[in-house]
């Protein structure tokens, strides 16, 4: 089944895919546009994985690493379906990065390949922006690279475990203003589901509701304000995005700042 969570007439509503609308909790059946798209799973610790792809390490000029690159993201770095990714003034060359984001449906420590999947909620799409310019070395990605407010869309969907035959064997793919940019599968990965949840679970307790960023295929390039930027995968789902400059988010600032003075 695939599950989202929206903003419509001034609540929050877990909604499922009704056809090409939505069947809000209350039984309302609404359009796609007329609601407020959110990140599908709420959050809480969030692990990305750098160089996760052979192809994309090779791009970069990069050997494969030979154990799992992770990193952590905030809260505040995600957004939903259809929301504006903010793109720095001073950014000379800011990227997307489709990645299958895997969903925890339970604690898990210590956990082994074998058992890893009995441990997995389900699935969503991740759109992980980076910022080069900010980069010290793609072994070591700093906070302003990859913890940006706004620069991680996620959803729309959240789809069941049981709803996707082999997440090991999906077709991820980006287009930017409608062309094709980037294709790749996670077959690719260097790094397989199963893999990263026994190495993490190795040190450190995963908890219901974390959320591991898979990595992305070859094929990243710069975007510019303006962009439509669509990153799909296979059976999960079609996240669309907009690239914004400073000067959105600004105006919206002074209209805050307007407010909290009245």
């Amino acid at each position: 089944m695939k599950r989202a969570r929206v903003a419509y007439a001034g609540a929050i509503h877990a909604a499922v895919a009704a056809g090409n609308q939505l069947k809000l909790d209350d039984g309302r059946i609404v359009d796609e546009t007329e609601v407020i798209w959110l990140p599908p799973v709420k959050p809480q610790t969030v692990f990305a994985l750098g160089l996760n792809y052979a192809d994309h390490a090779e791009e970069l000029a990069f050997k494969a690493p030979t154990e799992p690159l992770v990193f952590l993201k905030g809260p505040n770095t995600f957004v939903g379906h259809r929301a504006q990714t903010r793109r720095p003034a001073d950014a000379a060359f800011m990227h997307y990065e489709c990645e299958l984001a895997v969903v925890m449906g339970r604690q898990a420590r210590k956990v082994t390949r074998e058992d890893a999947y009995d441990y997995v909620a389900g699935y969503t799409v991740a759109n992980d922006y980076a910022i080069r310019d900010y980069l010290e070395n793609y072994y070591r990605p700093n906070l302003r690279v990859k913890n940006r407010d706004t620069c991680t869309p996620i959803g729309p969907w959240f789809v069941d475990k049981e709803d996707v035959a082999d997440p090991m064997n999906l077709t991820l793919r980006t287009f930017v203003n409608g062309k094709l940019t980037q294709q790749g599968s996670t077959k690719d990965m260097i790094f397989d589901i199963s893999s990263l949840i026994e190495y993490l679970s190795s040190f450190m307790t995963l908890n219901k509701g974390d959320i591991i960023l898979t990595g992305t295929p070859k094929g990243s390039v710069d975007t510019a304000v303006g962009d439509e930027v669509v990153t799909e995968i296979e059976g999960i789902g079609r996240l669309v995005n907009t690239i914004v400059g400073d000067e959105t988010f600004n105006i919206a600032e002074s209209k805050q700042q307007a407010e909290n003075s009245i």
